[in-house]
This record gives C-alpha cells, sequence and structure tokens, in this order.
C-alpha cells in the first residue's frame, strides 16, 4: 500500500531545511482572503482603523510564516518544531487577529466565553494524543483539522478574553486561569513522560542531535512556559479595563 507523504513533505535534513519553504497557492489564496475579510471588516472603526488594521496585518503575516516557512517542513521531523507552530498561531497571531476585530455590542450569550474555552480546550488536548497526532502525517485532512480547530478556536477565546465588557471580568479571569492550567498540565504530561509518546517522531529526530523523549520534553516545555506569560498579560490587561472604566465612573 502506498504511503502518503505528509502535508509539508518529507522530514527535513539540517542542511536542506532553508530551502524547504511551503508555497502552496491554496493555502496562500485563503490566507489573504481570510486577511482581506478582516481588514474590509474594520474598515468603519471609528478612530482606531489604522492602528485596527495594522494589528490584523502582522497577526495575518505571523500566521503565515507559521504556515509558509521551513517550520512547516521542520514539524514533520520534530514534535518541538509543530509545537511551536502552534504557539506562534495560538499564542501569537490569534490574540493580534482578535484584538484587532472592531469592538461590537457583548455577547448576549454569556456562555460564550465558557464555549470557547472549552473548545480550546478539546481542541488542544485531542490533537496532542498519540493517535490523533500521529494521523495528521497520514491525512491532510486531518492536518488541517488540527490546524483549523486549534487556530480557530484559539481566536474564538482570545476574542471572548480580550474584548469584554468590565462587568464580566470574573469569568474571564477564570477562564484565563484554566486555561493556562490546561495547558501547563499537558506541557507537564508531555515533559515528565518517561517514554516518547508519539511514533511518527521514533525515526525523524535523531538528524537534529535530539533523541525521541528529548524532543518530546523540549515540546512540552515551549507549551508549558509562554502560555504562563500570555494569559498572565490577558489578565492584567482586563484588569486595567475594569480600573479604567471605575475611575471614569467615579472621577476625582
Amino acid at each position: 500500500m502506498a504511503v502518503q507523504l505528509p502535508y509539508c513533505g518529507f522530514a527535513p535534513v539540517p542542511g536542506a531545511l532553508l530551502g524547504r519553504f511551503n508555497l502552496d497557492p491554496a493555502l496562500i489564496i485563503g490566507l489573504c482572503l481570510l486577511c482581506a475579510c478582516q481588514l474590509w471588516a474594520t474598515r468603519h472603526s471609528a478612530n482606531d482603523r489604522r492602528a485596527r488594521q495594522l494589528v490584523a496585518l502582522t497577526g495575518w503575516l505571523i500566521a503565515a510564516s507559521a504556515f509558509l516557512s521551513p517550520l512547516c517542513a521542520l514539524s514533520v521531523a520534530l514534535f518541538s518544531a509543530r509545537v511551536a507552530q502552534h504557539v506562534i498561531l495560538v499564542l501569537v497571531a490569534a490574540p493580534l487577529i482578535a484584538m484587532a476585530w472592531p469592538i461590537t455590542q457583548p455577547s448576549k450569550h454569556k456562555q460564550a466565553l465558557w464555549i470557547a474555552t472549552s473548545v480550546f480546550f478539546l481542541a488542544l488536548w485531542y490533537w496532542h494524543m498519540p493517535i490523533p497526532y500521529d494521523e495528521t502525517f497520514r491525512s491532510s485532512l486531518a492536518y488541517w483539522g488540527m490546524h483549523i480547530s486549534l487556530f480557530g478556536s484559539g481566536i474564538w477565546l482570545w476574542r471572548e478574553l480580550l474584548q469584554h465588557p468590565p462587568a464580566r471580568i470574573g469569568p474571564v479571569l477564570a477562564a484565563s486561569m484554566l486555561t493556562f492550567l490546561q495547558m501547563g498540565l499537558l506541557g507537564a504530561v508531555l515533559t515528565l513522560a518517561g517514554r516518547p509518546l508519539f511514533q511518527w517522531h521514533s525515526m525523524t529526530t535523531q538528524a537534529w542531535g535530539l533523541s525521541p523523549l528529548q524532543d518530546q520534553q523540549l515540546g512540552g516545555s515551549l507549551m508549558w512556559v509562554p502560555g504562563l506569560a500570555l494569559f498572565l498579560w490577558s489578565a492584567l490587561r482586563s484588569l486595567a479595563r475594569l480600573w479604567g472604566s471605575l475611575e471614569r465612573a467615579h472621577p476625582a
């Protein structure tokens, strides 16, 4: 039976990595259209239109770098590279894209925050379990299922965390803490595991000077540490917005 190559191609060796850009025209067109749609959506923003468009453009350029750069190919060889790709998408590009959406009326559905938190939790844990993770190298459908669900739920979650009325700061802080804790727990499980969990990388890491277990531990650490800083920033931003609203309500 023929073996299907992963979406990003075969696992690269160090000397050939810099030539392994992903120039998939369908992906490039899709990213450009998504970016254009968001820029169009911000056209009527009041005083901060240009700032929002710049933030949106930056977010989509960062997302494009995660998909189109040699990191795509490196993620076939190293679990830590795949985690780095997810960190860039979920913890850098997604909050920028979420921040750039025009501020609208608060959601009438107060459970939207918890639905977004739950969807992101399920996507993160499901796609970092051994069987679904390994399947993303055998099926392009699974590969895009992983990245669309993680990136999409990440944007949705950051939207709820960053664009909320001051009255909802309590649930927002709770959701931020729970998200950080579950990311940290998954990172800890991967870092402290006594054996490699992902069959795909059993023969792909040695060329990069790492054993499969060392690669997994590095990936777990990348998931563990950056999440703390980003969700702490989210909590501090929410507290600053609350403080500002209190000052406006009770001027000196």
